[in-house]
């Protein structure tokens, strides 16, 4: 299985005192996925919330952030997402449908990508069970 996390998957990882940190743990221990990997947003997300006050308790400075995430995309099993062709066209599909709300761009974004790059996305936000063609795995406690 081809992965691609949300970043708050990243950002529990990183930080032991996260609440869904032990769940980010279980999954990043599960040797039946067979990559992970980041793209454009999940990374960019990751770099900028890693670093902010309000997200995560000890941020972590500009220059601290690029090394984790380099560290990240130095593993083996971790790879670089390019867009996948038609992307935005699954993506407009998505935003499109009748009573799509305004907050969920970026949501509709990484399931689009996930769907093209015939990806699994991983996350501890239910609102990508609202996309039917997602594989998804929703990591909550319970499962």
């Amino acid at each position: 299985m081809n992965d691609l996390p949300d970043i708050n998957v990243w950002l529990a990882l990183i930080d032991q005192r996260h609440i869904h940190h032990t769940l980010a743990s279980r999954y990043w221990n599960d040797v039946t996925v067979q990559s992970r990997g980041f793209c454009r947003i999940t990374a960019n997300g990751f770099l900028r919330l890693s670093t902010h006050a309000k997200v995560f308790p000890n941020p972590l400075s500009p220059h601290e952030a690029w090394i984790t995430y380099r560290q990240f995309l130095a593993m083996p099993n971790i790879r670089w997402l390019s867009e996948p062709n038609n992307l935005d066209d699954t993506y407009c599909a998505l935003s499109c449908t009748p009573g799509f709300a305004q907050h969920l761009w970026t949501d509709a974004y990484l399931a689009a990508f996930a769907m093209t790059a015939r990806a699994r996305l991983v996350s501890f936000d239910g609102d990508f069970k609202r996309f039917p063609r997602l594989t998804f795995l929703h990591l909550a406690p319970g499962n």
